[in-house]
């Protein structure tokens, strides 16, 4: 997994939209609430505990895709899952330090996009490739992610021309996005913005907007044949 956007929308508001490209018998629990560490979280839960994407109390939203740069030979074992990273940088203090000193040995390579607005509004990507950590503070731009472990550097480039025609053509903003990161494409069912490989597939989307004071999840899956998106509101949380 996964193919993630992030767009900016005005100075301060942005959407990130996450597909979840995976087997479709690893069904996760749907997006719930927890309390973790005092800190309350928003995310869906894999069935190793940890998840993809999600929004912490601390102001900030992570979210994962299984890859580096390039796909990479796998190992027989890890010492932890890349999804529980995900919950360790929702429940940091601040991300930045905690990036700097976490230890990284041993875990598969990953590439994690971080909005964080504790104060100013910043966008973060970090990579970890298995040997090094890359981690970048990003431009306010729109940018799409595609896992390295699914899209080979073709069909990456394919996709980035998708989205920057999307930008040029189309007026930005959640309801656009949505419907970029659902479109079927039947004749390119094998690296579409919408995938299915029969083994692996497109099995849900997660969109996460936050207007203002307002951070809201749309949640769809895929899988279970329902047509609706389930809404969690995380403003009350985020602003109490």
């Amino acid at each position: 997994m996964c193919t993630v956007t992030i767009t900016p929308i005005g100075e301060n508001d942005f959407v990130l939209t996450s597909n979840r490209d995976e087997s479709p018998e690893r069904i996760p629990m749907p997006p719930a609430f927890y309390t973790i560490n005092n800190t309350k979280l928003l995310f869906p839960k894999d069935k190793k505990g940890g998840t993809w994407v999600g929004i912490s109390q601390k102001k900030r939203i992570i979210c994962l895709l299984n890859g580096g740069f390039v796909k990479h030979k796998r190992q027989p074992s890890y010492k932890k899952s890349r999804g529980i990273v995900v919950n360790d940088f929702m429940l940091a203090d601040t991300i930045v330090s905690t990036i700097e000193n976490y230890d990284f040995e041993n875990i598969e390579p990953f590439t994690i996009v971080i909005a964080d607005w504790n104060s100013n509004l910043k966008f973060y990507e970090l990579v970890w490739d298995g040997k090094c950590k890359h981690f970048t503070e990003l431009t306010s731009n729109s940018r799409i992610w595609s896992s390295s472990t699914l899209y080979n550097e073709r069909m990456q480039s394919e996709r980035q021309n998708w989205f920057d025609d999307f930008n040029a053509t189309s007026t930005v903003n959640a309801e656009s996005l949505l419907d970029f990161h659902t479109k079927k494409d039947n004749k390119n069912m094998d690296y579409g913005v919408i995938m299915d490989r029969g083994n692996v597939k497109t099995t849900s989307i997660t969109q996460i907007v936050k207007t203002g004071n307002a951070v809201t999840m749309h949640y769809k899956n895929r899988i279970s044949g329902l047509d609706s998106y389930e809404t969690f509101n995380f403003s009350e949380i985020i602003n109490g």
